[in-house]
């Protein structure tokens, strides 16, 4: 019996304020994931005996997993918010 009525009819500037707002939610995450993983290529390089190659291979790494657990996790939202499973 929830129909969501109470919250009602979606104007168009609540359509595009939601889509503003998934808009900045992309970019902050891509944000996120870049700079978190130049900060840990950098560490790896510098401070540890792994080097170059070394790191560059586990900072690709991580930002495979870093991908598909922040960013696409993201992508995949409905963009509508009274969707079902938001």
């Amino acid at each position: 019996m929830e129909d969501r009525s109470q919250f009602g009819a979606q104007t168009q500037a609540v359509v595009e304020h939601e889509r503003t707002y998934h808009a900045f939610s992309i970019l902050v995450r891509w944000s996120m994931l870049v700079i978190g993983n130049a900060i840990f290529w950098f560490t790896l390089w510098f401070a540890t005996p792994a080097g170059f190659l070394g790191s560059t291979i586990a900072s690709i790494a991580t930002f495979i997993i870093g991908y598909i657990f922040v960013v696409r996790h993201e992508e995949k939202q409905p963009l509508n918010v009274w969707v079902e499973g938001r």
